[in-house]
């Protein structure tokens, strides 16, 4: 069952997703070689709570962090701790808030100081297909031209999808109906019609080598089985009367 926000909801929504976006500038001047990952943690858990939202991730099925912090070959829900970030990373910073009982997650994906050609144009590439799948999402639209706008731009860039993971839909439960594949094939029933009032978590995964991922020994970070570099963006946006609403912009 998808549910439908109301513009009250989609406005608490929007509260929380300032709070992130706030987050996320601090953590885009964090990021420099020499930062341990856990301080990124720390300073966002802390700026959240100062703002008064609470950290959506935090003991969220028992994840033990306020944000997730993936560094390289890590593609989602890296544990932040005592690792320091070096000169040619690219790191993906993935926050949730919950204020006033409403959730917004966002994510993006940074270089530390310089880095490949490749990661460059990774990152990018991931950032371009986040902005085509938003572009797709109005009233009327199926949900599979979402999906297919995000393999789209990143297949045509000679990259690959993760697949094993994907985006949500999003309100007074971080994760909610429906599932947003970055793909569309035949196990992906894409056929439902987007209707105003609808929130959706985008999210773009996707590995400079092949699609496929595995979990780590500690039980949650998912890496590129291949070991190739991986990125990560994502806004929540809200399909309003006439396009997508971006709320953690």
């Amino acid at each position: 069952m998808v549910s439908l926000k109301s513009p009250r909801e989609i406005e608490l929504m929007r509260e929380s997703g300032a709070i992130l976006a706030e987050v996320l500038e601090m953590i885009r001047n964090e990021v420099k070689p020499g930062v341990r990952t856990g301080t990124i943690n720390a300073k966002a858990e802390e700026l959240i709570r100062r703002r008064g939202g609470y950290p959506s991730f935090l003991k969220y099925k028992g994840y033990p962090a306020s944000v997730c912090v993936s560094v390289n070959e890590e593609v989602v829900h890296g544990i932040p701790g005592e690792r320091e970030l070096r000169e040619g990373d690219v790191v993906s910073i993935d926050v949730g808030v919950r204020n006033k009982n409403y959730h917004a997650d966002a994510a993006i994906t940074l270089p530390v100081g310089e880095v490949s050609e490749e990661a460059k144009r990774l990152m990018s590439t991931c950032r371009e297909a986040l902005e085509e799948a938003i572009r797709h999402v109005k009233p009327g639209a199926k949900l599979r031209e979402v999906s297919a706008a995000v393999q789209r731009t990143v297949e045509g860039a000679g990259f690959s999808v993760v697949r094993k993971f994907v985006g949500h839909g999003i309100g007074q439960k971080l994760h909610e109906d429906p599932q947003i594949p970055n793909f569309v094939d035949g196990t992906f029933n894409g056929e439902l019609i987007l209707k105003p009032g609808m929130v959706l978590a985008i999210e773009p995964m996707i590995n400079a080598g092949g699609e496929d991922v595995e979990v780590a020994e500690n039980g949650w970070t998912v890496v590129t089985r291949d070991g190739s570099v991986s990125a990560h963006f994502e806004h929540t946006v809200a399909v309003g009367e006439s396009g997508a609403d971006i709320l953690t912009a």
